[in-house]
Parts: structure tokens; C-alpha cells; sequence
């Protein structure tokens, strides 16, 4: 089945450099691509870029696999639908606004930024098996402690994998991270399963498993 693009998705070329501290999500793919060689601090320095390689990464891992059983069927569609995954990858790593954490003592003002937390969001979610991360969200007042929050995680799930069960799993993933490594008060974790991907083959599965 061919995943829609989403509404809210966008193209690789209208995205911003600033999004990723003056890079794209291509030449990030690039860095990739060429062993993270020669080192380029601008990239490695980066919590945006860190966040953003580490999203493609983990993309890479659980999704290619599938689009390589599915590219004789519709290459076009698949293809399609990674891009604005990694466009949302692009726009979550940005920093955002800043969270504050519970102080240790009453001169600190500790924070984590909102791109930290959706990297957060993502890496729980994308350890599920038989689920790729679409795109994730936080809902409300982040910047003041103690506001509810809403987080939406929108994903695909492989055929044959149990929808239910997936969404639950990465549900209680989401939920476990968050709080254990932020302070939101989160009111709830919204899980929208919105396409379904071909199953990956038997050896790339196999891989996964090991990742």
C-alpha cells in the first residue's frame, strides 16, 4: 500500500538551511554516505544535526528494507513518502523552544530544547519493531513547568505486523522516555497509524532484529 503524503509534509528544497544550524537534510545524508569523513565540526557539533543524522540513521535501518521489496510495485509513492519523512526529521531537530527541567537548587534554570525532546519522542518509537516514525509533536505550553502537554506521534506500520499492539507499544515507549528523561506533565500520548508499508524481506528483517 502507498503511503499519502501528509498535508502538513514538506518538500526537501523548501526547507530552511537554518533548520539544521546552516545544512540540509541532503548534505547531512551525504555526511552519511561518506563515513562522517572528514570530520566537519559544524555538523558534529550540532545538537540539530545530531538529532537529525541519528533520525536518518534509524530510518535507514527500518525502512529501506521495505522500500527495496516495494520498488518494483511503486517506486515513485515510497520514495515520495521518505522524503517528507526526512523533511520532518529536518524540522523536528531544530531546536525549538526551550523546556524547563525541575532545578536542584533555586539558582539553576535548567532546560532541554524541544528538538532534544522530539529526538526523544522518535528514538522510542522507532525501536518498535515493525513501525517507522512518520512525524511527532508536542502540544501545549512547553515552556511553562507543570503545563499539560499532548505529544502526537503519526507512523506506518509493516504488513503483518499487529497494528494495535504496535500502537501501544510505541505509546508506552513514548510515555516511558518522556518520563524518565523530562519533566513534562504529559496529559497524553496520541498514536495515529497512517499508512501501511510492505513487509521487509526475510534477511533484512533478520538485520533489523540485530540492530
Amino acid at each position: 500500500m502507498a503511503m499519502t503524503p501528509h498535508p502538513d509534509d514538506l518538500r526537501l528544497d523548501a526547507l530552511e538551511p537554518d533548520d539544521l544550524d546552516g545544512h540540509t537534510i541532503d548534505e547531512l545524508a551525504d555526511y552519511l554516505d561518506d563515513g562522517m569523513q572528514p570530520a566537519d565540526p559544524t555538523i558534529d557539533d550540532s545538537p540539530a544535526c545530531q538529532n537529525a543524522l541519528a533520525a536518518i540513521i534509524r530510518l535507514r535501518q527500518s525502512s529501506m528494507g521495505s522500500l527495496d521489496a516495494a520498488a518494483a510495485e511503486e517506486p515513485p509513492a515510497d520514495e515520495s513518502w521518505i522524503g517528507g519523512v526526512l523533511a520532518n526529521i529536518s524540522l523536528e531537530a531544530r531546536a525549538g523552544r526551550d523546556v524547563p527541567l525541575i532545578p536542584e537548587a533555586p539558582t539553576e534554570r535548567p532546560v532541554m530544547t524541544e528538538g532534544a525532546i522530539r529526538s526523544l519522542i522518535r528514538s522510542a518509537g522507532d525501536v518498535v519493531p515493525g513501525v517507522v516514525i512518520a512525524r511527532c509533536s508536542l502540544d501545549g505550553d512547553v515552556t511553562t513547568l507543570g503545563a499539560p502537554v499532548r505529544v502526537l506521534v503519526e507512523l506506518a506500520v509493516r504488513t503483518g505486523a499487529p497494528i494495535h499492539a504496535a500502537a501501544e507499544q510505541v505509546r508506552e515507549a513514548v510515555a516511558t522516555v518522556l518520563a524518565e528523561q523530562t519533566d513534562l506533565v504529559v496529559d497524553a500520548v496520541d498514536v495515529h497509524v497512517r499508512d501501511v508499508l510492505p513487509a521487509l524481506p526475510a534477511d533484512a528483517d533478520h538485520e533489523e532484529d540485530r540492530a
